[in-house]
């Protein structure tokens, strides 16, 4: 389906929702200063901004960036937010596209995280931006594709926006943007940890990371960083905003959240395979992270963001 922007389901303008996180919206701006976007109650869907030219500034919560050529900025749900032409910019260009994220992305851009669910991806080498380019354009024309004749080939006429409705239209259009989130991820510079990070806390995140389902205490992390459960329990949780088992949880949650999507084991093998000792307590706090039981995630609920 091919719309204008005029005729996006829940236009996006200031103060009214995002597009609905069940769709995927894709859309390409040359804008002129004086373009604004405000949502004061944020979004239910993700952002993905890639700019191709000019100067934006978006904000999400109490974070703010600039974005130009090459830079990949992507909001999470649930924050505040605006964006629009850079103060003194002749224009902002660039790619858009809201929808709900596959859960394993979150790993992919977890380096770039800001700390306020805004995730600055950048500087993107100039030698991937033809090969981003075309899987944007190729996001563009899939999100037509009715699922029965071959997708078209490129995008008809001057059409810079496109609503992909059908399951097999969003799904391909979700692996174009794959791609554009892996090559950006994979080939940018990788920011310096944050300053005043603790080396004993980044290790215990890479052991938790590495390992989810491992019998992980606060105590025999720890012991891997050579400091008293108490001492580590408070260090961990004033430099990461969390506790040690809330990060473990989360961890454990998107580990099962990725095999749900990619294995057809039960649904109480995922459980065990990510750490969860009890079926009944990984189906309680999947539901509270997720919004639907670990069943219904994988008949149709993987877009779900994470």
């Amino acid at each position: 389906m091919t719309v204008s922007a005029d005729g996006l389901p829940e236009t996006a303008a200031p103060g009214v929702p995002a597009p609905p996180p069940g769709l995927v919206v894709v859309g390409y701006f040359d804008q002129p200063p004086g373009y604004r976007i405000e949502r004061p109650r944020g979004a239910d869907s993700w952002l993905f901004t890639w700019t191709t030219g000019g100067q934006g500034r978006l904000r999400h919560g109490g974070a703010e960036t600039g974005a130009g050529a090459g830079d990949l900025v992507v909001l999470a749900p649930g924050a505040p937010h605006g964006y629009g032409v850079e103060r003194g910019a002749r224009h902002w260009q660039f790619w858009w596209v809201h929808c709900r994220a596959r859960p394993s992305w979150r790993s992919w851009l977890r380096p770039y995280d800001t700390g306020e669910g805004m995730y600055v991806v950048t500087p993107t080498p100039e030698s991937v931006y033809v090969r981003v380019e075309a899987a944007f354009r190729r996001m563009l024309a899939d999100a037509r594709w009715t699922g029965t004749e071959a997708p078209p080939d490129r995008v008809p006429g001057d059409d810079a926006v496109a609503v992909a409705h059908g399951t097999a239209a969003r799904e391909l259009a979700l692996c174009s943007l794959e791609e554009v989130v892996l090559l950006t991820a994979a080939t940018a510079r990788t920011p310096q940890p944050r300053p005043g990070v603790d080396a004993r806390v980044r290790r215990a995140q890479a052991l938790i990371t590495a390992d989810p389902a491992a019998p992980h205490t606060v105590r025999s992390l720890a012991g891997h960083v050579a400091l008293s459960p108490s001492r580590f329990a408070h260090l961990f949780t004033q430099q990461t905003g969390q506790s040690p088992m809330r990060a473990l949880r989360e961890a454990r949650l998107l580990q099962a959240a990725r095999l749900l999507e990619s294995t057809d084991l039960s649904v109480e093998r995922v459980a065990a395979a990510s750490g969860f000792a009890s079926p009944f307590h990984f189906n309680r706090v999947f539901r509270e992270r997720y919004g639907m039981p670990p069943g219904a995630y994988r008949a149709g609920g993987s877009m779900v963001g994470a």
